[in-house]
């Protein structure tokens, strides 16, 4: 019985151990703590913009309409300012943020600025009867049907919207509901901008 470790020893073992598995632990919380969830870094701004080819299913309105069944390609449109809003019919955020986007894309559809609605991880019939109980939607939307361009986009949930340049570099990429005033101050920057 000479060779059994004392309790108090085998306590200062135990301690030990339990302190260098909880001290990592904390310091991963502690700074997770530090970090704003809603920040999500994008390489993507400074950049040109993936390009992609999606079928309208939601026209938009006159001045902006897009014929159902077109097929809407980013590289058509260099030289003008390109709003992409990635949306679903079951993201509560796209609903806070409806109305802003519609009325600023009525806005500055004279102004060089091409808004479009991709939609995400949805059905398009979904997202028409989504549109029509929001009251319309001035600008068109496009189908994504397996995530392609989302993916390219890096797209993590809904809302995300991406504001290009004239040249197709991706200015902005902005996370959640958007608001006016947010809109209006980075379009008016890019609308300014050279286009080289």
């Amino acid at each position: 019985m000479d060779d059994a470790i004392p309790a108090t020893g085998l306590n200062w073992r135990r301690a030990s151990i339990a302190g260098a598995v909880a001290l990592p632990i904390i310091a991963l919380l502690a700074f997770g703590m530090t970090r704003d969830p809603g920040e999500i870094t994008s390489p993507l701004p400074g950049k040109m913009a993936p390009d992609f080819a999606l079928e309208v299913f939601a026209q938009g309105e006159p001045g902006q309409e897009r014929m159902v069944g077109d097929t809407v390609r980013l590289s058509e449109m260099r030289g003008q300012v390109v709003v992409l809003n990635f949306w679903g019919s079951w993201c509560l955020e796209c609903r806070r943020e409806h109305q802003a986007l519609t009325n600023v894309a009525s806005e500055y559809a004279t102004k060089g600025v091409k808004f479009f609605g991709v939609l995400y991880n949805d059905q398009p019939s979904t997202a028409l009867r989504w549109i029509q109980e929001m009251g319309g939607q001035s600008y068109p939307s496009v189908n994504d049907p397996r995530t392609r361009t989302s993916i390219d986009y890096g797209i993590y949930g809904a809302p995300e919207t991406f504001f290009i340049a004239k040249n197709g570099v991706v200015a902005y990429k902005h996370i959640g509901a958007l608001t006016e005033a947010i809109m209006i101050q980075k379009l008016d920057s890019l609308i300014a901008a050279p286009s080289s």
